[in-house]
């Protein structure tokens, strides 16, 4: 029998990641029985570049009164995540969440509260776990290759191409998002919680936006309205992408949202020049990066054990990013390097995407290693960019426990 699924928020992420992979790979144990947004335009396009059929609905609790659904896909804008799982759990309805699982402490502890009462499930979906390469590095510090964990230096840096988008969508306040520190790094504090499996204590944080301001050149509302469409460097055609024009552009009168808002705009609230220092409560120490103006993309990470040193990088985009594998590299306490190389994989992030996907919809890959993320694992991640926003705001360090008492949810285990 098919599990029957619901999804609301019809953006790109729901499109790739969850409706057409349902209407084509996974048809034999998954329906999707209904789609909802506010804007009806946008689901109906999504159920038209996907082949999905099944009913559209502007209205979330009809949906789920009607179609009476298994489990709830959410890959809303960030600001709604604990509305929609909130409501899925106290209606029985297990959760498939996009991460980050929520913006603030207040609606990560709604979501954490509901699972426990309700006794539902909510798979917070950290997709860069699967990745062939940072599975061999937890796979690695399991086995003991560098012995306990000291200490944590972490560089994200997000390309110009890629960077740039956050700063054009509805990412840009971070009334919806968090700011990257949330939005985006959410993956990165999260893989560093999996590998040295510890949370975190206490953060302190520094952030402003030093490469995308106002100031840098003259700037319209939008891309396609803009005097400088010929001469900026930064210029997107909304229309040239055949999803982004179906997806986007032609459902703009729905409600006036647009995909290619100026970079450069006075009401951007997010940072693109972070800082964040964070102390486990098992005495790992934390430094990490995060930019979002460099002119190539990935991370470069060192982890220092009480045995030894492992050094780690990924490449996105730029000159290195053709090459065929990545390579971590062990050194141990007599100065011997032990190099692995991890061919690559195809597909989305790197081919965690399909992984994930697998686990959620089939659940037949064994998983030794815990992938499978839970609300625990959301809430850990989330809670370091919340922080490091507060410390950010106020200038002082902030401790997790005043934000949340996570003593009360180590019970809820990722798989039930």
């Amino acid at each position: 029998m098919r599990k029957k699924y619901v999804l609301v928020g019809t953006g790109g992420r729901a499109l790739q990641m969850y409706a057409k992979p349902i209407a084509s790979t996974y048809a034999d144990c998954a329906q999707m029985v209904g789609v909802c947004d506010i804007n009806p335009l946008r689901a109906e396009a999504l159920k038209h570049l996907s082949s999905l059929d099944c009913p559209s609905y502007q209205n979330f609790d009809q949906m789920l009164v009607e179609t009476k659904p298994d489990a709830a896909i959410i890959t809303t804008v960030d600001r709604y995540h604990d509305e929609y799982a909130v409501k899925c759990l106290n209606s029985g309805i297990d959760v498939i969440l996009e991460k980050p699982m929520a913006i603030n402490a207040e609606k990560c502890k709604a979501i954490l509260d509901a699972e426990k009462k309700s006794g539902k499930k909510v798979i917070v979906t950290f997709n860069y776990r699967f990745t062939p390469y940072v599975t061999a590095i937890k796979q690695a510090i399991k086995d003991g290759a560098i012995g306990k964990i000291l200490n944590v230096d972490f560089e994200y840096i997000l390309d110009t191409k890629h960077g740039a988008d956050y700063f054009r969508r509805w990412h840009r306040k971070k009334e919806n998002s968090g700011g990257l520190l949330v939005h985006k790094s959410t993956h990165h504090f999260d893989l560093i919680n999996w590998w040295i499996d510890d949370e975190p204590a206490e953060v302190m944080a520094f952030g402003t936006r030093r490469f995308y301001t106002s100031d840098k050149q003259p700037h319209g509302e939008r891309c396609m309205t803009c005097n400088c469409n010929g001469t900026c460097e930064f210029y997107l055609d909304i229309k040239e992408d055949p999803v982004n024009d179906e997806l986007y552009f032609r459902c703009e009168s729905a409600d006036g949202y647009h995909r290619d808002g100026c970079i450069f705009s006075d009401d951007i609230d997010i940072e693109d020049t972070m800082s964040v220092n964070v102390r486990y409560a098992g005495g790992v120490m934390l430094s990490y990066s995060l930019i979002a103006h460099s002119p190539y993309e990935g991370f470069k990470a060192s982890i220092n054990g009480t045995d030894g040193r492992l050094e780690l990088a990924e490449y996105h985009s730029g000159e290195r990013a053709s090459e065929s594998a990545y390579i971590f590299d062990v050194y141990d306490r007599q100065g011997c390097k032990t190099s692995h190389h991890i061919l690559k994989s195809s597909g989305g992030h790197g081919g965690g995407d399909e992984k994930l996907r697998r686990m959620i919809f089939r659940g037949d890959l064994p998983d030794p290693l815990g992938h499978m993320a839970s609300t625990y694992s959301g809430a850990i991640s989330i809670l370091i960019g919340i922080a490091a926003n507060k410390s950010i705001a106020t200038g002082k360090n902030v401790l997790i426990s005043d934000m949340v008492d996570l003593n009360k949810y180590h019970a809820v285990p990722a798989n039930r």
